[in-house]
């Protein structure tokens, strides 16, 4: 019976090798497949039939896409896997290449896939396409975001010093826009990258960050966090969390943003994170989506 890694690899290998008219089989019949940070809001397949006409009319049909610098994250539930990998994506319309970011929560359970949360970057696949215009469109005729209650905080947090707490203090510092004690909870060398934002440089030190954490003082947001989920690797110092910071901009405007974060955590500070953002709803909100697309076009 294929386990959770071996089914990734059949399915990025399978995309790789352009077998969208096989990939459904890997998945069960009442499978959820969810996007996240699908544009201009999250998106959600259900059944093993849907998933099978998403595959062949949809991905298969624009881009070529190759697989590469795959890390897989075991965690302390057998049934799910974390998969962080690259694509070369070359779009068969233009003959442009370009490498995305991706990330995937896959839980799988009797040989199939049940329910994978796939997070992949929308901007760069449109712009290899050349199509941010269409990207503006579709935000500026979405619909209202569907907003659910959200999740009470626990009432009490993990103990400072541990990954789970380390990564909920950062989700509700933002929160809270505690934003000037953030920093301190990176380590003075530290390594935090933002895959999803096209030009975002490498925060490396605590005066990076107080730099980077002083732009979300200033854009003076109102945020809640829900449904924050923290898958523990089972390498003690590796921690991914998914969120939602749902809230307002300062001029009133709604807004859900849904994240995860891959963090290594030593010594109760972070070593390293790579946060996957959903930088494109964010822009779209805060009026800096043409910003945005022309950033990623340079």
């Amino acid at each position: 019976m294929p386990t959770p890694r071996e089914l990734f690899d059949q399915l990025s290998t399978g995309i790789t090798d352009g077998r969208f008219a096989d990939l459904a089989q890997l998945y069960a019949e009442d499978t959820v497949v969810e996007h996240p940070t699908a544009v201009p809001r999250p998106g959600r397949t259900e059944g093993r039939a849907a998933v099978h006409d998403r595959f062949v009319s949809g991905l298969g049909q624009p881009l070529r896409l190759s697989r590469h610098d795959v890390t897989i994250h075991e965690t302390a539930d057998p049934e799910v896997i974390v998969a962080e990998y690259q694509y070369t994506a070359e779009s068969r319309k233009t003959g442009r290449t370009t490498e995305t970011a991706n990330i995937q929560v896959l839980r799988a359970r009797d040989g199939l896939l049940v329910h994978t949360r796939d997070y992949h970057d929308y901007l760069r696949l449109a712009a290899v396409q050349n199509a941010t215009t269409g990207l503006a469109e579709a935000y500026a005729q979405a619909p209202a975001y569907e907003f659910r209650p959200i999740t009470p905080r626990p009432a009490e947090l993990f103990s400072p010093t541990s990954r789970e707490g380390v990564f909920q203090r950062v989700v509700y510092g933002v929160a809270d826009g505690r934003w000037s004690e953030l920093p301190d909870l990176y380590a003075a060398k530290t390594d935090v990258r933002h895959p999803f934002l096209p030009g975002a440089p490498v925060l490396r030190t605590r005066d990076d960050l107080r730099a980077h954490f002083a732009s979300g003082a200033a854009a003076a947001f109102r945020i809640e966090v829900t449904d924050l989920v923290l898958h523990l690797s089972t390498d003690p110092e590796v921690i991914i969390g998914e969120s939602t910071y749902a809230g307002e901009t300062s001029s009133g405007t709604p807004f859900q943003v849904n994240n995860i974060f891959a963090m290594r955590i030593r010594g109760g500070e972070i070593v390293e994170s790579r946060d996957y953002g959903d930088h494109l709803a964010l822009a779209a909100a805060t009026d800096r989506l043409p910003e945005l697309l022309a950033r990623v076009a340079e």
